[in-house]
């Protein structure tokens, strides 16, 4: 599953560096997360980082989004290949 942020966001700007995928951006009000792009940090941490960081648990899974761990798994190494 991707991971999305909350309207809880704060926008204090400490998961963005932390996503080894790029995938968190500034959105329009608050941070987003492309799910094209995270991976839940499968292939590069054991937990996803932005969730780590995240200083008011805004970041849960995205249920519009799920995916195994196999298919995060395959994600990772597709943008790995392109990347």
């Amino acid at each position: 599953m991707a991971l999305i942020i909350t309207d809880d966001c704060i926008n204090c700007d400490v998961c963005e560096p932390e996503c080894p995928n790029g995938a968190i951006s500034q959105g329009d009000d608050i941070y987003v997360i492309d799910p094209g792009k995270c991976t839940e940090c499968v292939g590069h941490y054991d937990e996803p980082q932005c969730q780590q960081v995240c200083p008011v648990d805004c970041i849960p899974l995205d249920p519009e989004h799920v995916e195994s761990e196999e298919q995060l798994m395959e994600k990772y190494e597709r943008l790995q290949a392109e990347g």
